[in-house]
């Protein structure tokens, strides 16, 4: 099925005059609680009057409404018919979607699966897209795949690793690093000014930025995957940095690193000044 993830943009229409806007609160709680019944659903019911179902709570992150989430999903109303459906994946920020959905994801963890029975108050109301009748309930088949980029940018480093035949530590922050012990001076703190010599890039092996020539910088004042990561090091030592997202540039990335990026630095520690 072609994927209309229009229908989970939050958008707002104000062509409809004040005589013709009807609550549809009473008869769509009647109309999923009958749905609910029908169909012999275990569902619980918030004080917005969303309807959700766990199948799997799931073990991973429980996403807040600010989050990015990225969820496996099938939309259609109370009678079956399917107005939407993405299988690989769909990833927004949930401050991007229907109200249903904002808050609806905040019940479940990564890796959980369940339903959503949306009202309509809390999706498209008296102004739905055309593949939506007005006042409609939507109910959601949903699989939170991941919250945020941390497991998933651990997946991408890891297939880079292994893609590589690059052997390297793990932190418990989510870096990776990797030196080639030659160096034996000083190993610095992260309040430590240092000088270096850098590349950076992608997984993908394109380049996004470099210091063309040695360069000195206060540690603290840099991303924490940097900064943490040449904390592994002695003065004299090479190596490189694989760096996820929460510890580099986050969601929202910043001019030319797109948001959720895992960053790879091949780094050489030259001093600790």
């Amino acid at each position: 099925m072609k994927y209309l993830t229009i229908v989970l943009a939050l958008i707002l229409f104000s062509s409809c005059s004040e005589d013709e806007v009807k609550d549809y609160r009473a008869e769509n709680d009647e109309e999923i609680q009958a749905y609910i019944a029908n169909n012999n659903l275990t569902a619980q019911k918030s004080n917005s009057g969303l309807y959700y179902v766990i199948d799997n709570p799931g073990t991973g992150d429980n996403p807040t409404i600010t989050d990015r989430v990225k969820v496996i999903y099938k939309g259609y109303l109370t009678d079956g018919s399917v107005f939407d459906e993405n299988t690989s994946g769909y990833d927004t920020n949930l401050q991007n979607v229907i109200k249903g959905w904002t808050e609806g994801m905040t019940y479940f963890n990564e890796g959980g699966s369940g339903k959503l029975l949306v009202p309509a108050h809390l999706a498209y109301g008296n102004n739905p897209p055309a593949s939506i009748p007005v006042g409609a309930v939507l109910i959601f088949d949903i699989e939170l795949i991941y919250v945020n980029y941390a497991t998933e940018n651990d997946e991408q480093i890891q297939a880079y690793l292994t893609e590589n035949n690059i052997t390297a530590e793990k932190t418990e922050s989510g870096l990776y690093y990797v030196t080639d012990g030659l160096g034996e001076g000083k190993q610095p703190t992260i309040t430590d000014n240092v000088t270096v010599a850098y590349k950076g890039y992608f997984t993908d092996d394109n380049f996004f930025d470099e210091g063309s020539e040695n360069i000195s910088f206060d540690l603290q004042n840099l991303i924490e995957g940097f900064s943490k990561g040449l904390t592994y090091f002695k003065e004299g030592d090479s190596g490189n940095l694989y760096i996820p997202s929460h510890l580099a540039y986050g969601n929202n990335g910043r001019s030319g690193i797109p948001g959720g990026a895992v960053l790879i630095f091949d780094v050489e520690l030259i001093s600790v000044n």
